[in-house]
């Protein structure tokens, strides 16, 4: 299996552990992706229900814009990594992606029909792929071999801080400006530039760039095989994995469903995003001392059990226990799937890795969501919390009867 890239000068290093040791520019891109969550999530918290009460669509056309936006976003991810590995220069990327989700914010309070939204998210999740892979590639690049669990944790755990700060500031907006969620979306463009400002600023690429043409572009059959069985193995777990965790669009709806009013609708994203900040980083800790397998094994559990509640809840509180229950799973699995991803993939080709994995796991979401709405509308929304239960469980049981030493943490 690949080496991950660890070299002998890195294993050479005094150890250093905790927060402190933890690079500057991987707080700095936990930041960046903390402000332009809290942009995205004050518009995705109210989205569906803007779309449903305002614009007037139905749960399967929710369920397209959303599996398209979420596909769009991780397909174009493959193309990114693999342009990062070819000219060595992430940071280029990065700001691309992220300036395109910034400027695409605008069209949201504009929208005049569903079209517009589905540009809207369209456009702006090319930006989220365009910045994905290199991101994640860079986070692996800057940080220390056997803080890597860790470092992938603290920037998902601000990142998420961002994602329950958004719906809780939607709360807070709709209730101040009587429920308008054209103004909100306005308010929700500011947070978006800032990101983008501190990102130009305020984070640096560290090392020289790689001479272009190093690696190879465009993806290229051989180097895809040369990622491994390990490697491949999880992006299979990670596709099944993605069929069970459908856009959280559909934990509005239950919510809505229940009778949650529209201004009290984004505390379920604030509920999630909750859990999801406080869990990232001790996780991430986690998997730096344990078996990583068992944790994510722990998260699959957690996701079945969150799909259960949510199918069978009849009351608000208890559609907030799943979605409480959700947010951890996703505290549990996200960076750590991030975090296997690095530790199977070569340096040189991180970048590809990521894409890759993201290209599967984005056409699974399409698949996922798409049959999210429609079982919705065919059966309720029982059916489509049981049919991710299931999907969760087949994830549980490829991930029980695999077990490569690879998938074990990195110890220099």
């Amino acid at each position: 299996m690949p080496d991950g890239g660890d070299t002998a000068a890195e294993r050479a290093k005094p150890r250093r552990d905790g927060l402190g040791a933890i690079p500057r520019g991987i707080w700095a891109l936990g930041f960046v992706s903390m402000f332009m969550d809290v942009s995205s999530e004050i518009i995705h918290s109210l989205l569906p229900v803007f779309l449903v009460s305002v614009l007037g669509a139905t749960a399967t056309f929710v369920g397209l814009i959303e599996g398209i936006a979420e596909a769009t976003a991780s397909m174009s991810k493959v193309f990114s990594g693999t342009l990062s590995d070819y000219l060595g220069r992430r940071k280029l990327l990065v700001t691309a992606g992220y300036g395109l989700a910034a400027f695409t914010k605008p069209v949201f309070p504009l929208a005049p029909s569903v079209g517009w939204v589905l540009a809207a998210r369209f456009v702006d999740r090319i930006g989220k792929g365009i910045r994905g892979a290199p991101r994640d590639a860079l986070v692996a690049d800057l940080a220390p071999p056997h803080l890597r669990g860790a470092a992938y944790g603290l920037r998902q755990s601000l990142d998420t801080v961002g994602a329950f700060a958004g719906p809780l500031l939607a709360t807070l907006l709709m209730t101040l400006t009587l429920s308008d969620f054209r103004l909100v979306f306005w308010i929700a463009v500011l947070p978006a530039f800032l990101a983008l400002a501190l990102l130009i600023f305020g984070v640096e690429e560290l090392g020289a760039p790689r001479a272009v043409g190093e690696a190879r572009s465009p993806i290229h059959a051989a180097e895809a095989r040369g990622l491994g069985r390990a490697y491949w193995w999880l992006v299979l777990i990670a596709a099944v994995l993605t069929l069970a965790r459908f856009s959280e669009a559909f934990l509005v709806l239950r919510a809505q469903s229940v009778g949650l009013s529209p201004a009290l609708v984004p505390l379920v994203m604030v509920t999630m995003n909750a859990v999801y900040a406080a869990s990232a980083y001790p996780a991430g800790r986690l998997s730096d001392r344990i078996d990583r397998r068992a944790v994510l094994a722990l998260g699959l559990a957690v996701l079945i059990a969150s799909d259960l509640v949510l199918a069978l809840a009849a009351g608000v509180s208890a559609v907030l226990a799943g979605v409480a229950l959700w947010g951890l799973h996703m505290g549990l699995t996200q960076g750590l799937l991030a975090t296997l991803v690095a530790d199977s993939a070569p340096s040189r080709l991180r970048g590809t890795a990521f894409g890759l994995f993201n290209l599967t796991t984005g056409a699974a979401m399409l698949v996922a969501s798409l049959l999210a709405g429609w079982l919705w509308d065919q059966s309720g929304p029982a059916a489509t919390f049981l049919a991710g239960a299931a999907f969760s469980a087949l994830a549980f049981l490829g991930l029980a009867t695999f077990r490569p030493g690879s998938l074990a943490p990195r110890r220099a």
